[in-house]
């Protein structure tokens, strides 16, 4: 206490002439106008500069949960073009009307671990049993295929990676189904990269065409992109030929997913049993 006083006494003059300077300016400005108007300016630029570092700060704290809500939003809307049914082309009629059993079920999901440069490369997700997660769902992301489910357990689960040499997923050359092959990584490092092998010879393949899932499996949903050709009519042997694609999906910044549930999965894979048993 004793110091502080001794501060106050020294420096006195300091403290006075700072007393009488702001009062000073307090007089001038509550007194004319034209101050005045400065001063509120002035402090409305300084005051909303603060606010807008303020809530510049509070936004990206606040990232984690609007990443959340927009992953949610996105697989209401991805739920709702399933619901959609596609309109009559014979008749032109342009009218979409809603299915009233939905096929697939979309479970969002984040990426907790993953690997990209290895030669079977697998994904973490923070998703279990307890969210419905099964062995053999596909897994998509908004640009196109990650994988399938390889493991699940109560609040998470594995995933085999589209960059896995054991990964095989039926695709088509377009939307419409015209001519079918196999998708793979083989043992290709590069994770931009996967060749779709088993084209037919017929069939003209350009440079720049899309790749979709063909739908045929129970792993994904008819139409989803792929990738694109960069390399057309590999040789393969017999009647067939291979492509190489670029993928769509970035495996290298892959962050948020959808676990795809089909609802009809059991009762496709039990029929097609019976074929097997039928040849035994």
């Amino acid at each position: 206490m004793k110091n502080l006083w001794l501060f106050l006494v020294r420096y006195n003059a300091f403290f006075w002439f700072m007393l009488f300077f702001t009062f000073s300016i307090f007089l001038v400005i509550r007194n004319n106008n034209y101050q005045q108007s400065a001063f509120i300016n002035s402090s409305n630029v300084v005051v909303g500069s603060f606010y807008t570092k303020f809530n510049s700060w509070k936004e990206f704290l606040s990232l984690a949960e609007t990443n959340a809500l927009l992953i949610e939003e996105n697989t209401l809307l991805r739920q709702q073009l399933q619901n959609i049914e596609a309109p009559d082309s014979i008749h032109n009629d342009t009218t979409f009307t809603l299915l009233k059993d939905v096929r697939y079920q979309f479970i969002p999901a984040v990426v907790v671990n993953n690997s990209i440069k290895q030669k079977n490369n697998f994904i973490t997700l923070n998703k279990g049993k307890k969210d419905g997660i099964e062995v053999d769902m596909g897994v998509i992301s908004s640009n196109g295929v990650v994988g399938t489910v390889l493991n699940v357990s109560e609040n998470f689960c594995t995933v085999k990676s589209l960059l896995n040499t054991a990964t095989k997923i039926s695709v088509s050359l377009d939307s419409t189904n015209l001519a079918f092959g196999t998708l793979i990584w083989g043992a290709n490092t590069d994770p931009r990269y996967a060749m779709v092998r088993d084209i037919p010879n017929h069939i003209k393949v350009t440079v720049g065409q899309p790749v979709f899932t063909s739908g045929f499996s129970t792993l994904f949903p008819k139409g989803i992109k792929v990738g694109e050709v960069i390399e057309t009519d590999l040789s393969s042997g017999g009647s067939f030929k291979d492509m190489r694609i670029a993928i769509t999906t970035n495996f290298s910044n892959l962050t948020y997913v959808y676990v795809v549930k089909d609802k009809l999965a059991k009762e496709k894979l039990e029929l097609e049993s019976l074929n097997n048993n039928n040849n035994g």
